[in-house]
């Protein structure tokens, strides 16, 4: 009886392979020969889930999205509003292992972006969905009465928006310097200085 392969599951895997040869070896060592090998299939069956070394770097790039799009949508927001937004912003950092492999993988996938379109296309959508997330997070306090009424809220939205993603950044290059307990802090420090004293 001829073995039945999942195709969704064995593309995951495939990505997955992906992923660690990009965080081992680079981007420019992920061609479809060393990913193979690393999901320990031929090159020939890596043919049957990517025709293209391009569709597997997206759908990679695009499993990165997912996964955190869907541990965020899983979360309830039921605290303290001054924590659950914390909660929402440290969604976005790297301060697991899982989250940090996720996060290594997607810069460079960025910095690739900027010479290929198909990627470019689905990074322009994250970062997007990222500010936006930073957006909710002001309307937010501001709704709740809690933001500073002296502050203007769109550049507050930038500002915030440039901590979350320079503390990500650092976190990925300098992981000994910006810890998990660090980006809690600063992020906790801002949020607190946005609002109004209670």
């Amino acid at each position: 009886m001829p073995k039945i392969v999942d195709h969704d599951k064995q593309r995951v895997l495939v990505a997955e392979a992906a992923w660690r040869v990009i965080r081992r070896n680079g981007m420019e060592q992920a061609s479809v020969r060393n990913i193979a090998e690393e999901a320990g299939i031929s090159v020939g069956s890596m043919r049957h889930y990517f025709s293209t070394q391009s569709e597997l770097l997206l759908y990679a790039m695009n499993l990165v999205s997912e996964r955190v799009t869907s541990r965020i949508q899983r979360m309830t927001f039921d605290g303290p509003p001054m924590e659950d937004m914390k909660r929402l912003l440290l969604e976005l950092m790297p301060n697991t292992d899982e989250k940090m492999a996720e996060m290594e993988v997607w810069y460079a996938f960025t910095a690739k972006s900027k010479t290929d379109p198909a990627l470019k296309k689905l990074a322009d959508t994250v970062y997007n969905d990222i500010r936006r997330a930073v957006e909710i997070v002001i309307t937010s306090l501001t709704k709740l009465e809690l933001f500073r009424p002296d502050l203007n809220q769109a550049l507050e939205i930038e500002r915030l928006y440039a901590l979350v993603d320079g503390l990500a950044i650092h976190a990925v290059l300098r992981p000994d310097q910006v810890t998990s307990e660090l980006m809690d802090k600063a992020l906790t420090l801002h949020l607190n200085s946005l609002c109004v004293r209670q």
